[in-house]
């Protein structure tokens, strides 16, 4: 259809498209077969705070995502809890990063790299995961694909007055502290940013207010930036880096470049030609001038962070798969062009095309990541298990103590347990997940039992604990109990033991 559609009256269907798109993408398969693992059960169960509760909480753990769990709070209250108010902010914000990719590819190397780019971004695997997560990333993916649709139309201009541009480098340093306030290790962004306007060989005066309203954006972040490096042991189990875990940014800035190969200038591309006031401003934007930069950069970044403290995660700079996306898409302009003098009227069925074959090509992959396997657990369904074994009357043990999450995202499945070993609750304590008594108040608890649950990670995912309280727990039940029922689900455990 979009193929007989005149190019004139092209503009709305360039981003409208890939929104939509990507929004079908998100919305498929949404609940994961009512399915919440350990992460999103973070943002679940702080989310059901009151705001001075999550205030609290975040004064000693978190603090990373305190904006993030107070948009949520607020969501959970409009609309209630639940999978889709849980993952559909994430949907929308994937939505919205594939239209931006779609602008600005229009604007740097024509219609068809604007429709494929935006299209292709939702079909990203590590998009696909993070597409219908319950996390921050996706939102901070969103905004750095807004700060760069404003650099790129700041810079798609000829220099101008101050009073003319302030208003978008207003915005620009917004987005960008945004992002940075939903995890700031987004402001990778800014240096990716300054490598493109190396690139077009920006003017001093185009520098000095990127550099001002940078600093603005940084300056902004940093008290939380600061205040968060308190809580590292938060990031501590995080492995260091090792060379097998840069295969997979390898991968993706070789596949970057070969797709920067195929961007070849244009005569209708916007150039940053210009008066030369406030210095020459002699380079021309491009896809790859934008989108190399913004895929590499955050990538390189990640990985020189992580050689002074492990933080190599592929979330953390999830979006520089903006970058890979409109590369791509001037890939498959670059196609379009090259077909167009031998097949004049079927070159624009090329996008289209190469689309539906990458579906195909990737649909194991996309029914991976809407299956509860995709994710290491599922508190939801230990949370049934509970419900069917346990007995009023009965005590329950979490280990780690983390996996108390399941309790505090499905409290009516415990009702009726005991959890013997807390001695203040997360709410109380202002944590995730509860303090919990000395090792001798534990085993004296347990003694007075006669059933007792334990939760915990299925032997396939489960890591040694190294907790005193969990050793006392582990000894007691050894000891006195025995197993009588024992349950894995979905990556969790739920034994039943009885007092011998």
């Amino acid at each position: 259809m979009l193929c007989h559609i005149p190019a004139g009256r092209r503009g709305p269907f360039v981003w409208l498209v890939p929104s939509l798109w990507t929004l079908a993408l998100g919305l498929w398969g949404l609940s994961r077969q009512d399915s919440v693992w350990r992460d999103e059960a973070a943002t679940w169960q702080v989310a059901g705070r009151s705001t001075g509760e999550i205030v609290d909480m975040l004064g000693n753990v978190d603090a990373v995502h305190g904006l993030y769990y107070l948009l949520m709070h607020g969501l959970f209250e409009l609309f209630g809890a639940s999978t889709t108010t849980l993952r559909l902010p994430s949907v929308l914000a994937v939505a919205a990063a594939a239209a931006c990719v779609a602008v600005i590819g229009r604007r740097l190397a024509g219609f068809w790299a604007g429709l494929g780019g935006g299209m292709a971004l939702g079909l990203l695997p590590a998009v696909q995961f993070y597409l219908q997560e319950g996390r921050p990333y996706a939102l901070v993916a969103a905004g750095a694909g807004l700060s760069t649709l404003l650099l790129v139309s700041l810079l798609s201009e000829a220099p101008g007055p101050e009073r003319r541009v302030r208003p978008r480098w207003t915005a620009y340093a917004g987005t960008v502290l945004v992002c940075a306030l939903l995890n700031w290790l987004s402001l990778l962004v800014l240096p990716a940013h300054a490598v493109t306007l190396w690139w077009v060989r920006a003017g001093r005066r185009v520098w000095l207010r990127w550099a001002a309203y940078g600093a603005c954006a940084v300056a902004g972040a940093l008290p939380l930036v600061l205040f968060s490096r308190s809580q590292s042991d938060q990031v501590s189990w995080i492995p260091p880096l090792t060379w097998h875990m840069m295969i997979g940014p390898a991968i993706l800035l070789a596949l970057g470049g070969v797709c920067a190969l195929a961007d070849r200038p244009r005569s209708d591309r916007p150039r940053t030609d210009g008066p030369r006031t406030g210095g020459p401003r002699t380079g021309r934007l491009s896809a790859t001038a934008v989108g190399l930069p913004l895929l590499a950069v955050p990538q390189l970044g990640l990985i020189g962070i992580s050689l002074v403290q492990p933080l190599f995660l592929d979330r953390y700079v999830l979006f520089s798969m903006l970058g890979l996306a409109l590369l791509i898409g001037a890939g498959l302009g670059a196609a379009v062009r090259a077909a167009r003098p031998l097949f004049p009227r079927g070159a624009g069925l090329l996008v289209p095309g190469a689309i539906g074959v990458s579906v195909l090509a990737l649909l194991p992959v996309e029914l991976d990541k809407r299956a509860p396997a995709s994710r290491v657990d599922d508190v939801l369904a230990v949370a049934g298990e509970v419900a069917r074994l346990g007995r009023p009357g009965d005590a329950v043990l979490f280990v780690p103590a983390a996996r108390r999450d399941t309790a505090l995202v499905s409290p009516g499945a415990f009702a009726g347990l005991a959890d013997v070993a807390l001695e203040r609750g997360p709410v109380a304590s202002a944590t995730l997940k509860g303090e919990e008594a000395d090792p001798a108040r534990i085993r004296e608890a347990l003694l007075g039992q006669r059933r007792v649950l334990l939760v915990t990670d299925a032997a396939k995912v489960a890591k040694p604990s190294g907790a005193a309280r969990d050793a006392a727990k582990a000894a007691v039940l050894k000891e006195r109990f025995k197993v009588v029922e024992d349950r894995q689900v979905r990556g969790r455990r739920v034994t039943v033991y009885e007092r011998r």
